[in-house]
């Protein structure tokens, strides 16, 4: 075996000298196969991950107030034809509307104003403000619904959580922490009328969509740990 060869240096030692290991062509055709594919496999699965629909058996639906009139008049097939007994709105302070404390500006009483119009009868519809104007907003209407649901009705044990495209999966996570063990959560995404959700990456309104809402959904999951 012939001896090793000393490694250079330069500069005191402060740099060496060493072999190294490159990729060949076959294996930067691997990575750019492999690039490849994941990036298909992510185009493809993304927005069904984050839009996810995941119905439990129950009288009670929740709409989340803030979401476009198209989801709202879905909103309302949904409860006509789910067997629901009672629909709650939810959402907080519409910006620039009227004082933080009134319900009546709020995305909840809006969504009920929606849903109302929509055809459904105001003895089913049940608005449930919170008053939280800027920051966690969907967690801050989930309490504000437990809360409501503690003082009026502790016997609802099952849900079913009415959202907007890519939104659906945190809004599942938020009501279920803010709701606890006592209920279980079902969620529903209803399209984003603003873009195609099979060709996401086509829309700009899409793009914006899933990178904010994948980015809040990570934080929320990784790093958001409320009392």
């Amino acid at each position: 075996m012939p001896p090793l060869k000393p490694t250079p240096h330069r500069l005191c030692g402060l740099f060496n000298c060493r072999e190294r290991w490159s990729l060949s062509w076959k294996g930067w055709l691997l990575c750019l196969v492999f690039l490849f594919g994941f990036s298909a496999l992510f185009l493809l699965r993304v927005h069904p991950f984050l839009a996810v629909a995941d119905r439990v058996e129950t009288r009670f639906l929740v709409v989340e107030g803030w979401i476009d009139l198209d989801a709202m008049r879905a909103a309302a097939h949904e409860f006509t034809n789910g067997g629901y007994q009672k629909v709650f709105t939810t959402g907080g302070p519409v910006h620039g509307s009227g004082p933080d404390r009134n319900p009546y500006s709020t995305s909840a009483s809006i969504g009920a104003g929606q849903l109302k119009a929509a055809g459904l009868s105001p003895a089913v519809v049940q608005m449930v403000p919170s008053y939280v104007k800027d920051r966690d907003r969907t967690y801050s209407a989930a309490l504000a619904l437990r809360d409501w649901l503690l003082e009026h009705d502790s016997s609802v044990t099952r849900v079913n959580v009415l959202t907007e495209g890519a939104h659906a999966r945190r809004s599942r996570l938020l009501f279920q922490r803010a709701l606890g063990d006592r209920v279980k959560v079902g969620i529903i995404s209803v399209p984003d009328s603003d873009y195609d959700a099979a060709h996401w990456w086509r829309y700009s309104e899409g793009v914006k969509e899933i990178i904010s809402e994948g980015a809040a959904y990570l934080y929320v999951r990784l790093f958001f740990h409320p009392d």
